[in-house]
């Protein structure tokens, strides 16, 4: 007995689907005309039209006025609606706090920076975090639909907290940005530490592009590790994967200590702080000298104590080196040297990538902006998530795992 056919698809759904379409074709590029956009997506001209109508009566399209030249009739430009808000994009670091409003083109239209400090506590960084997007949010037609948070801290992974770690160098506390947030972003707020966002755009984009199996270990100032396993960064019930820090590898004189004590024995830490001094670092194992090859063989022994940990957790296609003096050129060759004689070597690379914290966070954003105004064109009953989205929920959030 032959089973019945598949149901077929909605007038509805095929008119949210050819919208869809349409506003990514528009995404992409600043103008099309209908033929062009029937070009680009493969619909026919009529379907394409109508659409052109409804998004245009939603207000989601306009017109440009502008017109084609040459023979035959002209054709009319239409391109996103200037009102369709923008994406807040921001990095929390010990250096300050960095805000972008990204537009549905994925272009940066407006920045702004504001000073903090290595002892910034909770309620400096709330302050300023608000003071910029509030800025930010006057700036911006439409205002601010969604917001993707960078921050030099563990996260929490189901609230989106900031956790204070013992010994962390950035002590920013229990700072909650999704709340910070609030008055100022009108959808999704999404929160990660730096770390993994700078994993994620050296996948999408810089050295690990087509590795779906990798560890970035960042070396800066402070210390961190973010897993991508499957394509994905492994966070951990907590979301606290990662955090190396405390992780016990060889010391100078070759005994187990955690890894930020070997800065400390080197005499290499910021005065009063666990933060690195990377200054002082890059100066010591700069030269030839016989200092700065035993500053760099301590270091490249402790950090491959780490990566051998990682390979054996893990089990990596390579491990990517990123962050302030990790991926220096004299660096990268001592750690792939002293690291190539361990049990399980694997490829070791310096990161690609300049400020991939807040590349990594401003593509996540992009890609919710662009679903959250797919999304605006749907009837009001149906506004789920386009297929192979996360799904954008308007209640603030912290960042999962895709």
């Amino acid at each position: 007995m032959s089973s019945p056919p598949p149901p077929r698809p909605s007038l509805e759904m095929l008119r949210a689907l050819t919208d869809e379409n349409v506003l990514r074709a528009l995404m992409d590029r600043p103008r099309l005309t209908r033929a062009e956009i029937s070009a680009h997506t493969g619909i026919s001209k009529p379907t394409i039209s109508d659409s052109v109508a409804r998004l245009s009566a939603a207000g989601l399209v306009v017109d440009t006025g502008e017109r084609t030249a040459g023979r035959g009739r002209a054709g009319s430009y239409y391109c996103l609606a200037p009102r369709l808000g923008a994406a807040l994009v921001a990095s929390i670091t010990p250096h300050g706090v960095v805000a972008e409003a990204v537009d549905a083109h994925g272009r940066v239209v407006e920045q702004v920076r504001a000073g903090l400090g290595r002892t910034a506590g909770a309620d400096l960084a709330a302050r300023t975090l608000a003071a910029v997007a509030g800025r930010l949010r006057t700036r911006v037609p439409g205002g601010l639909r969604t917001a993707v948070v960078s921050a030099a801290d563990p996260v929490d992974r189901t609230t989106g907290r900031l956790v204070r770690l013992p010994d962390a160098p950035f002590l920013v506390g229990d700072l909650d940005p999704a709340a910070v947030l609030a008055s100022s972003v009108t959808g999704p707020v999404l929160v990660d530490n730096d770390v993994n966002w700078a994993a994620r755009a050296e996948h999408h984009a810089g050295r690990a592009q087509g590795v779906d199996d990798f560890v970035y270990v960042h070396l800066g100032e402070g210390l961190g590790c973010a897993v991508v396993h499957d394509g994905a960064v492994r966070r951990g019930r907590h979301g606290l994967a990662g955090e190396i820090a405390h992780l016990h590898t060889a010391g100078p004189d070759g005994t187990a200590m955690p890894l930020t004590e070997v800065f400390a024995a080197l005499g290499l830490r910021r005065p009063a702080s666990t933060a690195i001094d990377v200054a002082a670092l890059e100066s010591a194992v700069a030269g030839d000298d016989e200092r700065a090859r035993r500053v760099r063989t301590v270091l490249a022994r402790a950090i491959s104590g780490v990566l051998a940990a990682a390979v054996s957790l893990a089990d990596p296609e390579m491990i990517v080196v990123g962050g302030a003096w990790g991926s220096r050129p004299r660096m990268i060759a001592a750690i792939g040297d002293h690291f190539g004689h361990s049990p399980r070597p694997v490829r070791v690379a310096a990161a690609g990538l300049t400020a991939p914290e807040l590349t990594g966070a401003r593509t996540r954003a992009l890609e919710e902006l662009r679903s959250l105004v797919v999304r605006s064109a749907r009837p009001a009953g149906d506004r789920t998530p386009s297929k192979g989205r996360a799904p954008s929920s308007p209640a603030p959030r912290a960042i999962g795992d895709r």
